[in-house]
């Protein structure tokens, strides 16, 4: 049996601000590309369908598209639990239709196991499904006690526990598969991941993943990983695109595992070329860098995070010449190269105003200087307010 596993496709994510369902769409394109290529036989989703609870229709639209060519009518059955990005009530919605395709939507979780008939493999598949466990979904107050590694030790207890019951219905002629949307301790993380802590979830030990599966498919990291310490075959599958600019360089992949009955699984993983790369610039010499560098083209077909140095603060109009000349520059952060010591309170006195008013300014700024202009205006305000204080008098 061949299984694709595949996690936290964050629809309806945007970059700040910026729309990436184009990108969200072309990895599904490429997702049912690569389960055709590698006559994949089922495809099990290990949470963070959406982003954000409440998804816009053009990202719920895509998700039940791509759903429908993954299945196959049916023909290749497909799992997918529900993850702390989700609203579990609302993925689990259409289960009556989606049922009828093979595919499985788990909003809740709970201790029952899900047996799918795998018609191209000619095979079952049992699955203990776990979707995104935090106490409020459990519907369970795991420690009355307010101790953090008290309650983290329940839970880990707790969690593990579930997975024990689950797994009882594994059988010998099956394959036995686990999945769940968590923290396992010791999984390195990203920016772009909400802390799972919230909404009342902790880390998991990696030895309280079941042994009894021959994989565990995990979601909520998105960095591709595997889980050295667990007692089985466990792995992060990653997100398919890159959420934060903490990600630039990682490279994306999905995760297919050849797994029979009572044999050891087989793990590889598949790259994928879909969606924009994140990059960060660092411009140590100026504008005049920065415009060789969009003379060149470089990184056209990317996400910029470009860190500049200055002298002179930007203008509204420089930033705007900026993105108009690559619409993929996200953040422009100016960093300014700090000149001169400050003022001792003493010598103050004897300093013009307005030079006072520009260290003053460059120091809020980190070293900004200001021009002509903002210092013409800021004698203005001076004279404005003496005159007045004169006319009190």
């Amino acid at each position: 049996m061949r299984i694709l596993h595949t996690a936290d496709w964050h629809l309806g994510k945007t970059l700040e601000g910026r729309s990436r369902i184009p990108e969200q769409a072309a990895f599904l394109d490429e997702l049912a590309d690569i389960v055709e290529k590698e006559k994949i036989d089922t495809v099990i989703m290990a949470g963070d369908v959406f982003d954000t609870v409440n998804p816009p229709s053009a990202a719920e639209k895509l998700f039940y598209e791509s759903l429908s060519k993954l299945s196959d009518k049916g023909k290749r059955p497909v799992v997918v639990i529900a993850g702390n990005h989700d609203n579990p009530e609302r993925l689990a919605a259409a289960s009556p239709l989606a049922g009828d395709h093979g595919i499985h939507l788990i909003g809740y979780p709970d201790d029952h196991m899900l047996k799918v008939d795998v018609p191209l493999a000619g095979q079952t598949m049992n699955i203990a499904a776990l979707a995104y466990p935090s106490e409020s979904r459990l519907e369970q107050v795991l420690s009355e006690n307010f101790d953090e590694l008290l309650m983290r030790n329940h839970y880990d207890t707790k969690i593990k526990s579930l997975f024990e019951s689950m797994c009882r219905g594994f059988g010998s002629d099956t394959v036995n598969v686990a999945m769940s949307h968590l923290h396992v301790a010791g999984g390195s993380t990203s920016d772009s991941e909400r802390p799972i802590e919230v909404g009342g979830a902790y880390t998991v030990a990696a030895d309280s993943l079941p042994a009894a599966a021959q994989y565990v498919a995990l979601g909520h990291l998105h960095r591709p990983q595997t889980i050295k310490r667990a007692l089985t075959q466990a792995r992060y599958s990653g997100s398919p695109l890159a959420y934060s600019f903490s990600e630039a360089g990682y490279a994306k992949s999905v995760t297919i595992i050849d797994a029979v009955p009572g044999g050891t699984a087989q793990v590889e993983e598949i790259f994928l070329s879909s969606g924009k790369p994140l990059v960060q610039w660092k411009a140590v010499s100026g504008m005049a860098q920065v415009h060789d560098w969009l003379e060149q083209g470089k990184d056209a077909n990317a996400w910029v995070d470009l860190e500049i140095h200055l002298t002179d603060a930007l203008s509204i109009e420089d930033i705007q010449k900026l993105r108009k000349w690559h619409p993929g520059i996200v953040h422009i952060r100016p960093v300014f190269q700090s000149e001169g010591a400050v003022l001792q309170p003493e010598s103050r006195s004897t300093v013009p105003i307005d030079e006072l008013f520009a260290r003053f300014y460059e120091r809020q700024t980190g070293g900004a200087k200001p021009d002509e202009k903002l210092i013409r205006l800021f004698r203005e305000l001076v004279s404005e307010e003496d005159t007045e204080e004169g006319e009190g008098a």
